[in-house]
């Protein structure tokens, strides 16, 4: 352990100086010291550190000095860089100016003198060793902001300092080192986690605000550069004060471990039981209603009361247990977000335990005294702390030191499981103590800063196997359904094809099927093919036909005919009869077509047309066996023709209009009979009959 002596020297206005105090500090791995009355701002850590001189970024003045001794590690070196530097050179660097040495005391060797107003320094001055001093002189000068200094070890070449910003850095992510002291006035930072801090924002001082580097300790950030927002909102955190922001280009964030998730108290995981206070407030509101102010009520966002104690003194506590080891990293707090009642705590100390027997107060790494946190300004806002480094324990004890009226409080822990194979901090003795005044910075109210994501409990597998699980069953999930919407088209598909597919048409009894939808002027008789026996074909004598006339084309569509035996000449459909023609003799009611000879016919052409279509012919000479083949018989009304006529030697004068008998011969028919009846239209019938 080294001992450091800290000197303080003051200035007589004549250039003499003389002590005036000695501070012993002790401290492990490093030792550090400043003397005189030109010193500003300072924080000397093991690693990393900040200076400068007095009164910046204002001007220095005149008649001081001010010497910082800063020793790090054995075998290391210590590098330095200038955030700012302005001294006044008028006198050559003679009374005004920046020593830098190699050593300490009187073996010291000097690296360099500087001075110059606006000065901007781009490049490293690195030390010999590990041991270096720094000294300020100011003399009469007229101008000069003096100097802002920050320095690390040579194994952090990416320093930066305390006054570097966002916009400074154009690449998507870097990461860079925050020396220790960056809590400073000297700039401002608009934003929040996790939504994000603006491009003019200080670097370090936003990662103090965030939690992810200790102003005592500085620390490794890694930033992310993204699109801007158009507005930044402001909060306290870490005794920070960030400020609401305008319409940014771009903003930063920073990459974290992801253990800032909550622990349950504002969320119910955390059972009343395992909430407790050393007391209870017992006090009547307003309207003489007892409020209930228990331990139970300490849970942030709950509306109602909070937690209050019954005694305002330094002995108070709020204890959380939270049933086996968590790794905390943080802690947010708000008074009692009612406005009859302005209660809040402004200061609070830290505690933690593995029993709940004996416990340990929160330090910052390499601090000799126990941290004090800077809790609420109002009774409404948020306040978060961080605590580097975490604490890993199972009991949370909150000792409220410095309070508004009284006692009260909301609480949310964060944090998250710990680490695997890491070991627990042993618990330390209590050290109660109240002689640490709170130390409260510039304060503005605080959002809702909050990450909710919180580690999974148990081992990588078991969560990788909570990830997989319903990513599993939804994929599941999909193919069955994908399979049932197949199966539902596909016998969608089947059913139309057995109603409509072309390929079937051709089917016996199809247009039997089709008839229903189709109109039909008389009543439907049942179809069934024409028939002739054997005997009867053996007697039908061949006919003689004349020639085919030719006409103009049937004006009526052309019939669909299927399961008739013959062969078809001339397509034509022929007008079903409209009942018995009163004119009509039936000579031989024998050779009358048969009732069940089934005849296709089709639905005749609109009533501007003909009325009549042309009858189906038929040769079945072909089919008869010994006879002559004779060409089909047709007959039809052509325009421009009275009458049509024909001679069939096998027809007698009787039978005019039909063939021959079943089973009969006929003697040929005179020449003047074989004359068929033209075909009326049924206004022409009307007239006739009238």
């Amino acid at each position: 352990m080294d001992t450091v002596g800290m000197v303080r020297v003051e200035s007589n206005g004549a250039g003499l100086f003389f002590i005036s105090t000695f501070i012993i500090v002790l401290n492990t791995g490093a030792s550090r010291a400043q003397k005189g009355d030109g010193c500003g701002h300072t924080l000397l850590g093991p690693n990393s550190g900040t200076l400068s001189s007095i009164n910046y970024p204002q001007t220095y003045p005149n008649g001081t000095v001010c010497e910082w001794e800063i020793r790090v590690r054995r075998g290391e070196r210590v590098t330095f860089k200038f955030a700012d530097f302005d001294i006044e050179d008028s006198d050559s660097c003679h009374f005004n100016y920046l020593r830098i040495y190699n050593g300490i005391g009187p073996t010291r060797t000097e690296i360099g003198k500087y001075c110059g107003l606006g000065v901007q320094w781009d490049h490293l001055i690195v030390s010999a060793g590990n041991e270096v001093t720094v000294q300020f002189m100011s003399g009469t000068h007229v101008s000069g902001r003096g100097f802002l200094l920050s320095y690390s070890t040579t194994d952090h070449p990416d320093l930066i300092t305390c006054l570097d910003k966002g916009s400074h850095f154009t690449e998507p992510e870097f990461s860079k080192y925050c020396p220790a002291g960056c809590l400073t006035a000297f700039g401002e930072i608009s934003g929040t986690i996790p939504h994000g801090y603006r491009d003019s924002s200080l670097l370090c001082r936003a990662g103090i605000h965030a939690g992810v580097v200790s102003n005592v300790l500085g620390g490794q950030i890694n930033v992310v550069n993204s699109k801007g927002i158009p507005y930044y909102e402001g909060s306290l955190a870490n005794n920070v004060t960030s400020k609401v922001g305008p319409l940014s280009a771009s903003l930063f964030t920073f990459k974290t471990n992801g253990c800032y998730g909550t622990l349950g108290l504002e969320s119910g995981v955390v059972r009343n039981a395992q909430i407790t206070a050393s007391t209870v407030l017992q006090w009547d509101d307003i309207n003489r209603q007892p409020p209930v102010w228990g331990p139970e009520r300490a849970r942030l966002k709950k509306p109602g009361p909070p937690w209050a104690a019954l005694d305002t003194n330094e002995n108070q506590w709020l204890q959380v247990d939270l049933k086996k080891e968590k790794r905390i990293t943080g802690i947010s707090t708000t008074g009692s977000t009612m406005s009859d009642y302005y209660f809040y705590v402004s200061g609070y100390r830290v505690l933690y335990s593995e029993d709940g027997k004996n416990w340990s107060v929160f330090r910052e790494a390499n601090a000799d005294h126990d941290k004090i946190f800077q809790g609420n300004v109002n009774y409404l806002q948020e306040v978060r702390n961080n605590f580097i480094p975490p604490i890993e324990a199972r009991y949370i004890r909150i000792n409220p030191l410095q309070w508004h009226q009284k006692i009260a409080m909301k609480v949310e822990l964060l944090g998250c499981q710990p680490s695997l194979g890491r070991a627990p901090i042993p618990p330390q003795l209590p050290k109660i103590s109240t002689d640490f005044p709170v130390q409260l910075d510039e304060t503005t109210f605080t959002p809702d800063i909050r990450n909710t994501t919180v580690t999974l409990n148990g081992t990588k597998d078991v969560a990788l196997a909570a990830v997989l699980v319903p990513v599993l069953v939804m994929a599941l999930t999909a193919l069955i359904l994908v399979l049932v919407c197949a199966w539902h088209w596909r016998n969608r598909k089947k059913t139309a094809e057995g109603t409509y597919d072309l390929p079937y048409w051709d089917r016996p009894g199809w247009w039997k099927g089709m008839k229903q939808f189709l109109p039909a002027k008389g009543p439907e008789v049942e179809e069934s093919p024409v028939r002739y026996s054997s005997t009867e074909v053996s007697r039908l004598r061949a006919r003689d036909v004349g020639p085919l006339l030719q006409t103009a084309p049937a004006e009526y569509a052309q019939p669909l005919v299927g399961g008739v035996v013959g062969t078809l000449r001339q397509r034509s459909t022929f007008k079903p009869g409209e009942g018995v023609d009163p004119s009509y003799a039936d000579p031989d009611p024998y050779d009358a077509p048969l009732q069940e000879i089934y005849h296709a016919y089709a639905e005749p052409l609109p009533a501007s047309g003909a009325e009549y279509a042309t009858p189906i012919i038929m040769d079945i000479s072909s089919h008869l066996a010994g006879t002559v083949s004779q060409p089909p018989i047709s007959t039809f009304k052509s325009p421009g023709t009275a009458l049509l006529s024909r001679t069939d030697s096998s027809v007698s004068t009787g039978h005019v209009q039909y063939d021959t008998p079943k089973g009969t011969l006929s003697p040929a028919p005179a020449a003047e009979e074989l004359v068929y009846q033209v075909p009326q239209s049924s206004v022409q019938k009307a007239v006739d009959n009238g």
